[in-house]
């Protein structure tokens, strides 16, 4: 990366917050608004703006894609609601090099599902119980700052098996009041960019005003930024005539212009 800062797009469906009122009282700006703060908080290196389901292309437009380093998503009862062609942007800006970071109920998103390629399903119980997250990876970057664990006092509970692939690397490993664990930080590689799932976050209660959680956002962004240049169709088809050495046919087999005295 150079030295701009990093585009990061909080997004967020933002139905819940006026839809019930525990959830406005807890975050009357959206979600994505106390994600967003937390970020820009973090330091200047972040440039951090927020679109929601509600705006023209759910505000991820073509354009608007292009520019952005890292998106965040979280999202729960209106994951149909998102169309397919958005889903299909954001796809390709993935495997072109743009982190994404999935929270709590996004795990059933369409671009999560899709990029995982399976169900993304779990157990669950919201009880109001104590989730105590384990850090499994003290050496990641986004486990910096982050004791051995950490508790969240009223969370709701996800639980094995979460129908995921084995992820590239774990961070987190929750544990429940009921017994339960569940692979609560997990990062892929999908093309160019990576993929971080974050479990914290249901809506009824105000994690995402906890200081480890917000420590653990913001390091995701930064290790899910795109490293170095990438191109921008992904893989393209490179023809032969553009190869450095001359190929030439021989036999109904490609040769390299000098190769075996050939020429």
């Amino acid at each position: 990366m150079s030295d701009r800062k990093l585009n990061v797009v909080v997004w967020g469906e933002n139905v819940h917050e006026h839809k019930n009122k525990v959830v406005n009282e807890l975050y009357p700006d959206g979600m994505h608004e106390t994600i967003a703060s937390a970020l820009r908080e973090a330091g200047t290196e972040l440039n951090v703006t927020t679109a929601t389901l509600q705006e023209d292309q759910c505000g991820l437009t073509e354009e608007r894609l292009a520019k952005t380093d890292v998106l965040t998503w979280w999202g729960h009862c209106a994951h149909g609601d998102v169309p397919e062609e958005v889903v299909d942007r954001v796809q390709k800006r993935v495997l072109e090099g743009m982190g994404l970071i999935v929270l709590h109920s996004g795990h059933y998103s369409k671009i999560f599902k899709r990029l995982m390629g399976t169900t993304c399903s779990l157990t669950w119980r919201e009880a109001g119980e104590k989730e105590r997250l384990w850090v499994c990876n003290p050496g990641h970057p986004i486990a910096q700052g982050i004791d051995t664990y950490f508790e969240i006092e009223n969370a709701e509970m996800y639980g094995e098996p979460f129908g995921i692939p084995s992820p590239d690397e774990q961070v987190f490993i929750s544990w429940f009041e009921g017994g339960e664990v569940f692979r609560s930080g997990c990062c892929w590689h999908r093309g160019n960019g990576k993929i971080f799932y974050f479990r914290p976050g249901h809506e009824t209660y105000p994690v995402y005003y906890n200081k480890n959680v917000q420590r653990v956002l913001v390091n995701s962004v930064l290790w899910a930024a795109p490293q170095g240049s990438v191109w921008k169709d992904g893989a393209p088809n490179i023809p032969i005539e553009k190869a450095p050495e001359k190929i030439v046919k021989r036999g109904g087999s490609l040769h390299q212009e000098g190769e075996d005295g050939f020429k």
